[in-house]
């Protein structure tokens, strides 16, 4: 039976093979960045575009469930969808980017990663400090309810220290309106 993390590469190559540019975001992305934790699914940020529908589709519905009509409304609404491994039951959320310059930037910084070992291992991942924005943002949006979305942003700026770009990640956090958030775990972690 294939794992999780097997289950959500295969996901990101057909990406490639189709030419969808995608990264691995949230909480798969934080626990390879940070301290590691279980989850229930995985998250991909993938710029979809209508004319990915019928090839992506085709691609995957032998092994996962996936629905046309859901894939084509999160890309006209810029939601997400699932697709679901039917032999695991695992899920894997395709967001599609909101039309805006740090959804934008995510997927130009992306990094290409060693998720498993051997040449079939590697994604492309989101940058440490994408990933603690982008959490720090659902956590905001979220009317600041998920302490989960906190406690990963602190495991990554714990693990990553550092080598994080404190002058992007300021720059940002202002810009997103997260920036009380962030210097709050930065403090708490000690970097500042």
């Amino acid at each position: 039976m294939k794992s999780q993390l097997e289950i959500l590469l295969q996901v990101a190559h057909t990406l490639d093979r189709l030419q969808i540019p995608y990264l691995v975001v949230g909480s798969v992305a934080s626990s390879l960045q940070g301290f590691s934790r279980a989850t229930a699914d995985a998250d991909l940020l993938a710029d979809l575009r209508p004319e990915h529908v019928v090839p992506l589709f085709a691609a995957l519905k032998d092994e996962y469930y996936i629905d046309e009509q859901a894939m084509r409304r999160a890309i006209s609404l810029r939601r997400s969808f699932n697709v679901i491994h039917f032999d695991t039951l695992f899920k894997v959320d395709i967001y599609v980017p909101r039309d805006d310059e740090f959804s934008r930037l995510q997927l130009k910084r992306r990094r290409l990663e060693a998720l498993l070992p051997g040449e079939a291992g590697a994604a492309f991942i989101a940058t440490p400090e994408d990933t603690i924005l982008a959490k720090l943002l659902w956590h905001r949006r979220g009317g600041e309810s998920s302490e989960r979305q906190l406690s990963d942003v602190l495991g990554v700026i714990k693990v990553q220290g550092a080598r994080l770009d404190l002058e992007y990640l300021r720059e940002w956090a202002g810009r997103l309106e997260v920036g009380d958030l962030l210097d709050r775990l930065l403090a708490e972690a000690g970097i500042i």
